[in-house]
């Protein structure tokens, strides 16, 4: 038996796939439990280790670095959809001495790294002059490079379209900034909406690079408690507590972000027609837009 895209497994090939899936869940859980046991070993897990956070001080200054994270996360994120928006559209412009400058622009962007952009703008601006604060230089550098990805996402998107979309938006008069605003951009905004949640994923997580400028975030307070000797030196179980934020927060944006792509779906689907019933001879043309309408004549 055969299907159309594959065949369909026999009865060796599904016990086969069951034992590797077996193998595969035994394999994960036995490093996972020699990866516990070691913890357990090395004294991880001691009443020691974890004092730190019996203190009310720890926890106020964990959530201020939350804060700082997230606050970092909310300007990046909003500065790279405006700057993936407005480089989407110079990249997809007609004109070459338009869009080449605009494609240079995403090519440097993406291909510089964001330590090294924070770097450059925290470390290497001060020798001419210019200080920023931890705070901006993580934001620009954020801006930037997920700007530049977020801006190929959205040209992607748009190209993706059949080129009958453009055609009809042109065929009612619209221009290219009418077509762009009011045809093209949002199709390809709900066609790329999932890569553009991975991507404001990405921003969020890349706020943890933001401790090597000292920027006081998760990561850079979890460093700072994890060197205290006099609460046992906990690295190990302050790491363990910044991830658990950090992945509640992704959760959170990921569920965030799937409800807005739901509601866009609903929205995007048109109104159901209403069956119009037929018109009797002789009928005026205020009956005719009436029944067009759905409505009833006064």
């Amino acid at each position: 038996m055969s299907s159309v895209l594959y065949d369909v497994p026999g009865p060796k090939a599904i016990l086969r796939n069951r034992l590797l899936g077996v193998l595969t869940i035994v394999v994960v859980v036995g490093i996972l439990g020699f990866l516990v046991w070691r913890l357990a070993e090395t004294g991880q897990f001691t009443a020691k280790k974890w004092s730190a956070f019996t203190y009310t001080n720890v926890w106020t200054s964990i959530l201020d670095a939350t804060l700082a994270t997230l606050a970092a996360f909310g300007a990046a994120a909003l500065g790279a959809l405006l700057l993936g928006f407005v480089l989407a559209i110079g990249r997809l412009s007609d004109h070459r001495w338009v869009r080449w400058p605009f494609t240079a622009v995403i090519e440097v962007f993406r291909a510089i790294p964001v330590l090294v952009f924070m770097f450059l703008l925290y470390y290497g601006f001060p020798v001419i002059g210019i200080r920023m604060e931890p705070y901006w230089a993580v934001v620009i550098a954020l801006v930037c490079y997920n700007g530049s990805v977020l801006a190929e996402v959205i040209r992607a998107g748009v190209e993706s379209l059949p080129r009958g979309q453009a055609e009809a938006g042109y065929a009612i008069g619209l221009r290219k900034a009418g077509v762009m605003r009011l045809v093209l951009l949002p199709q390809a905004i709900r066609a790329m909406m999932p890569v553009i949640i991975a991507q404001l994923v990405v921003t969020l997580k890349d706020t943890a690079l933001g401790f090597i400028i000292t920027y006081p975030e998760l990561l850079f307070y979890a460093k700072y408690i994890g060197a205290q000797p006099t609460v046992g030196s906990p690295i190990v179980p302050a790491t363990i507590v910044v991830g658990a934020i950090y992945i509640t927060l992704c959760l959170i944006l990921s569920f965030v972000a799937t409800v807005v792509e739901k509601r866009l779906r609903r929205s995007s689907r048109g109104d159901v027609a209403v069956p119009v019933q037929p018109l009797q001879q002789g009928a005026t043309d205020t009956s005719l837009i009436v029944a067009q309408r759905g409505g009833s004549a006064l």
